[in-house]
Formats: C-alpha cells, structure tokens, sequence
C-alpha cells in the first residue's frame, strides 16, 4: 500500500499530535522513516542505501473510520497534525544492520508494539528502489516503511488515541519520539 502524507498532516517530536472532531479512531502506528539524501530515479536495489540520508522515527497516526470511507486510504492519513516525525535525523553511518533494530510504541508508558526490523515486509532497499522507479526521490523525501502487529484498530476492544495520552515511538540507535495527543 502506497499514499502520501501532506505535510500539513505532520508535527515534530514534543509537537501535539491533534484528534480531530470527525473521529475518535485516532490510532498509533510506530515505523521507522528511511529519509533521502540525494535525487534517486530508477535505482537498483543493491545501490539504494547510497541514496539514503538516516533514519528517523515516525507514529504514522491513522484516523481509521475516514481510512475505509474509500478504496484509497489517504483521507485517514491526512488530518492535520495526527503523524510525527523525529526527533531528530540519525545519519545512516550512525546505525549498525537496520534490520536487527528494535522498535517500540508506548502509549502513556504502556508497551502497545514492539518488534525487530527485520519483520518488515519489504526491506528499506527495496523501499526505495521501488518507490524511485515510479517518481523521481529528491533529498528530504522520506519514506515510512510501514508498521507491525499490534496497532490499536485490532486489538480487543480497540485502543485509541485520546486526548491526555502520550504517545512514545523507540528505535534502538535511532531515537524516541514523543508527543501528547489533544483534541481539536
């Protein structure tokens, strides 16, 4: 599955993440965001890394009512200020084999997800040959490589994100994220 993300839609780690009034199914996704250094077309996949910056943390927050109200899932992913980014950018250098880091959501200090990189579906290289052969990357693009098990719409009963909580997205050498939720 492939959308875009507005950057309307995006806040900065200590940011609000905002719950709109359309919904109460504000629900966490942890992911790590692969983020481009420089204009990548067509690149094979055993090249892909070169055109990678670092690696930062994303809560790609879902509002998941407005996700099925289409085929597309783009309006539950485009509210404003419901995904955040960072803390900060870790350069690709800084962080030993991708695929053997840990990554762990909390809400309010409560572990919600946890799982090691390599349970991704598709690897960060192939992410990004992938995503170059249909547009032209350019640097400061990022790319969100997708969550785990564990995300709130399937567990029972759901966990949503509401207003008060604090939501924490943790990959080992790349960073925690963290941010309140408030209502809009």
């Amino acid at each position: 599955m492939i959308f875009l993300r507005l950057p309307s839609s995006q806040v900065g780690h200590g940011g609000n993440l905002v719950r709109p009034l359309e919904s109460e199914q504000f629900d966490y996704e942890g992911e790590l965001a692969v983020v481009i250094g420089k204009r990548a077309r067509r690149v094979p996949e055993a090249n892909a890394l070169e055109f990678v910056a670092g690696y930062a943390c994303y809560n790609e927050g879902t509002i998941r009512d407005w996700q099925s109200h289409t085929r597309q899932v783009s309006p539950g992913k485009n509210f404003p200020a419901t995904a955040a980014f960072g803390p900060w950018l870790v350069t690709k250098d800084e962080v030993p084999e991708l695929r053997a880091l840990t990554l762990a959501t909390r809400i309010n200090g409560q572990e919600v997800q946890r799982a090691q990189l390599d349970d991704m579906i598709f690897s960060v290289p192939q992410l990004v040959a992938y995503c170059s052969r249909f547009t032209e990357l350019v640097p400061g693009d990022v790319i969100s490589t997708g969550t785990t098990g564990g995300v709130g719409a399937y567990r029972k009963p759901p966990l949503w994100m509401k207003p008060g909580d604090v939501a924490e997205i943790e990959i080992s050498h790349v960073g925690k994220l963290t941010n309140r939720v408030v209502a809009e």
